[in-house]
């Protein structure tokens, strides 16, 4: 998964340099809402926010669909959703955590294939 993150991270700044429209960062604008009902397909493309890029990405990854993986890691600059990714994660061992009655380490090692600590 990091070594996608550090592609995407060289294709962005490739699209820089050659003056490509640059993709949300998470920032304030990046909680735009969708674009109002009856607006055609013409009007204002939908920013998504880090949270919404991470779910997509992690979703596509567990379901080895690549373009949706590379659809959903355009939505934010890498180092967000490295982050929201990040989030995910401690977020989705907590609830197990909680579900399996364990703490949040076990379950994390667990998922990873270690052996208890």
């Amino acid at each position: 998964m990091f070594s996608r993150l550090s592609r995407l991270r060289t294709r962005a700044r490739t699209r820089a340099r050659v003056g490509a429209p640059a993709a949300s960062h998470g920032g304030a604008d990046a909680h735009a809402s969708p674009a109002p009902a009856g607006a055609g397909r013409t009007g204002p493309r939908r920013q998504h926010n880090i949270f919404e890029a991470a779910a997509a990405y992690v979703a596509a990854c567990a379901e080895s669909d690549e373009e949706a993986m590379d659809e959903a890691a355009g939505w934010v600059s890498p180092e967000a959703l490295s982050f929201g990714v990040g989030e995910l994660a401690c977020r989705a061992v907590i609830a197990l955590a909680r579900e399996r009655d364990e703490s949040p380490q076990v379950v994390a090692r667990s998922l990873l294939g270690l052996p208890a600590a």
